[in-house]
């Protein structure tokens, strides 16, 4: 995805089914839930900005959250579960990659604890993988943010707050990937 940028955003509802897919991937995830959840809405609305893609996909987001469905419930979480692990080795996404890099500079027992609060997080939230806009935060920020949420235990704030920070860092990656 290297050297991937975003088409002009009136381009978008004409852009065939893998290259709507590639533009979902690139600003959230690689994530066949996502695409079945927004590829239509990419395809049958017209957006302003990206920003406006951005906030269609987390009112669906919501959506999803406040239905009382379980198989809705289970999408959701399928969505936000295509996150990486935050410190994680293998990122799939270079997105991921570079927004994470940063988190990786501590010494190795910083990164046994993140994976131990990334094991602790995913028993507490099962089907959840920790999310948050890094945004320059340093890992014991952030560890500390997933301490808290862990601590609150409280599952519908997890995913609303999971699907703020998904739409914060695909605004991010949206300014990143546009054409200049």
């Amino acid at each position: 995805m290297s050297g991937f940028q975003l088409p002009p955003i009136f381009d978008v509802p004409a852009l065939s089914t893998i290259e709507r897919a590639t533009v979902l991937d690139a600003l959230f995830e690689p994530c066949t839930a996502l695409h079945t959840l927004s590829l239509d809405l990419l395809h049958t609305e017209k957006f302003e900005s990206y920003y406006d893609l951005i906030a269609s996909v987390g009112v669906q987001l919501i959506d999803l959250s406040e239905s009382l469905s379980t198989s809705d419930t289970e999408w959701l979480d399928n969505i936000l579960g295509a996150h990486p692990r935050l410190g994680e080795k293998k990122v799939e996404s270079a997105q991921s990659q570079a927004e994470q890099a940063q988190l990786n500079t501590g010494g190795e027992e910083e990164a046994t604890k993140l994976r131990n609060l990334n094991a602790e997080y995913e028993k507490t939230f099962p089907g959840l993988k920790y999310v948050v806009f890094v945004n320059g935060r340093s890992r014991p920020v952030i560890m500390e943010d997933m301490r808290s949420r862990i601590d609150r235990g409280d599952i519908k704030l997890e995913r609303a707050e999971a699907i703020k920070a998904m739409c914060d860092i695909a605004a991010d990656r949206a300014v990143k990937l546009q054409q200049h």
